[in-house]
């Protein structure tokens, strides 16, 4: 039998806006009754322009902000951090990577103290085995022992991001949240770090929602895909349905100005450069 790890039911946010001297105070629709469901081990990535709703979505997912009504249940646990808070036990269930990753590190903490770090928060572990432990998990992510005692200055931005990663999955977390992952990395790097959240979901059965704008990537890493435009969800099924088949027309729209990267395509663009 199949297990849900993350379901979305009528999930609605807004945003109450203070009025000024000649205007009204008003509410912001940021995220309107979307719905969604993700198995364990699957991918499901949620696209869509800035502005979207997508960033707010994954904030409700993390746990990070609230939704002002519908349900979100996770693990077959619904959450209601506004009435009830949320456990420890939740908070280690669900982690998110960032778009930035020398952002989300302290450039004063050495490496080794980063990933150590949600260890000692959310466990009883020992120094001797958190050590291990980031030890171990650099490994999982590329990167060497001697990272261990050097500070996030000292890496390329793909290096960093693997150490976010690592980070992430330190509690071994059920669902990830991978938030525009790999769109400030050179080409190159996005792909060497799109195959390895690829081979760490085969080897852990991660489940993730990825957050992202770049077609070329969702295609490559997502299991189904959900369009969001201006606060809803206007598409939603499997990946190849909905890029062999998009039904609304901001889908069509979307997909119709995203340029394809195969040689033809290329080729074609440079010929009608040339005659223009």
């Amino acid at each position: 039998m199949t297990q849900k790890v993350l379901e979305a039911k009528n999930i609605v946010r807004d945003y109450h806006v203070g009025g000024g001297l000649f205007s009204a105070p008003r509410t912001v629709h940021a995220v309107k009754g979307v719905s969604l469901s993700v198995d364990k081990g699957k991918t499901l990535a949620i696209v869509g322009e800035s502005g979207c709703g997508k960033s707010t979505l994954a904030r409700i997912i993390t746990m990070i902000d609230a939704p002002t009504s519908g349900a979100l249940i996770i693990d077959g646990q619904p959450v209601d951090i506004a009435r009830n808070g949320l456990s420890r036990e939740m908070r280690r269930r669900v982690q998110i990577v960032f778009q930035n990753p020398y952002g989300s590190l302290n450039p004063r903490q050495k490496i080794g103290d980063v990933l150590g770090e949600p260890l000692k928060i959310n466990t009883g572990v020992g120094a001797e085995e958190r050590r291990e432990r980031a030890m171990a998990m650099l490994k999982k992510v590329g990167l060497q022992p001697e990272h261990y005692h050097r500070y996030p200055h000292m890496f390329s931005g793909g290096q960093r991001q693997r150490i976010a990663i690592a980070r992430a999955l330190m509690l071994n977390p059920s669902l990830l949240v991978l938030d525009e992952p790999v769109s400030a990395l050179d080409l190159s790097v996005q792909a060497q770090v799109l195959n390895l959240l690829a081979d760490l979901q085969d080897e852990f059965q991660l489940t993730y929602v990825f957050i992202s704008h770049d077609l070329s990537v969702v295609r490559y890493i997502a299991d189904d895909v959900m369009v969001m435009y201006y606060g809803e969800a206007v598409e939603y099924g499997p990946r190849d349905e909905v890029f062999s088949n998009p039904r609304h027309e901001y889908t069509r729209t979307l997909f119709a100005a995203t340029p394809r990267a195969d040689v033809e395509s290329i080729r074609a663009r440079l010929a009608r450069k040339k005659v223009a």
